[in-house]
């Protein structure tokens, strides 16, 4: 109908607008709703995600770990299919309940001649941050507290999903 009405309003689509909208409403409503029944009782366990981050960020290294191998004379290409191998290898052992000895691999290959200190020097999780923490900071400081502070007195309701 846009066509042929010029983008004039019609009834056309009235009744279903009149039912769709309020609805739309109330199912973010309902999301929001069950989003804080789900993560009232969340618990974070520091040392579970230690040990996820110790198991991970070696892979997530990879790249910086051949920059810093090649930076020191190593071949790009044989340093990257050994970095594969001794991935897979890894991986492997990990997922056979084994700790990731990705770098250990690395560590005891002379063809990268990085030293245990330096690969976990270019583990540093906060080298992978950037900005982040800071830019967290200031997004809640400038725009979510002052927005929630209107509402600071029904910050405090539970919700009471029935299902």
């Amino acid at each position: 109908t846009m066509a042929t009405q010029w983008m004039e309003r019609t009834l056309d689509d009235s009744a279903n607008r009149r039912i769709a909208i309020p609805e739309a409403f109330f199912t973010a409503d309902a999301i929001l709703e069950l989003c804080m029944d789900v993560t009232s009782g969340v618990v974070v366990y520091p040392k579970v995600m230690e040990k996820r981050l110790r198991e991970e960020l070696p892979f997530m290294a990879a790249e910086e770990v051949m920059l810093q191998a090649v930076k020191k004379g190593g071949d790009r290409q044989d340093l990257h299919e050994r970095i594969r191998n001794y991935a897979m290898e890894a991986a492997q052992a990990i997922k056979e309940g084994q700790d990731n000895p990705f770098l250990e691999m690395i560590a005891s290959d002379p063809a990268f001649g990085l030293k245990k200190e330096e690969l976990e020097s270019i583990l540093d999780p906060r080298r992978f941050t950037g900005r982040a923490p800071q830019q967290v900071e200031e997004f809640l400081e400038e725009e979510l507290y002052p927005a929630l502070e209107p509402y600071r007195d029904k910050l405090n309701l539970k919700s009471q999903v029935r299902v």
